[in-house]
């Protein structure tokens, strides 16, 4: 897999193909681990945590509650 180099701002950058992004589950707004050795760049996603999943969670995509039916044995609250 090759990636082209461009200039973005005052850095460099490269676009990480959807492919690799999808069977990765990264997505715009993902943190990734970078480690660099011995003139290598190794790109790692992070593990999702309950910390990282709440983090993502925005008045524009927090949701009310869902009604699931009526009582059914000793469920209740």
């Amino acid at each position: 897999m090759q990636a082209v180099i461009q200039k973005w701002g005052n850095s460099l950058g490269f676009r990480i193909p959807s492919l690799w992004a999808k069977d990765n589950d990264v997505f715009a707004g993902s943190k990734v681990d970078v480690i660099t050795e011995k003139g290598r760049m190794i790109i790692l996603p992070q593990k999702r945590t309950l910390e990282n999943m709440m983090a993502m969670v925005t008045d524009e995509n927090l949701h009310s509650e869902v009604e699931t039916g009526s009582v059914m044995g000793n469920e209740e609250w």
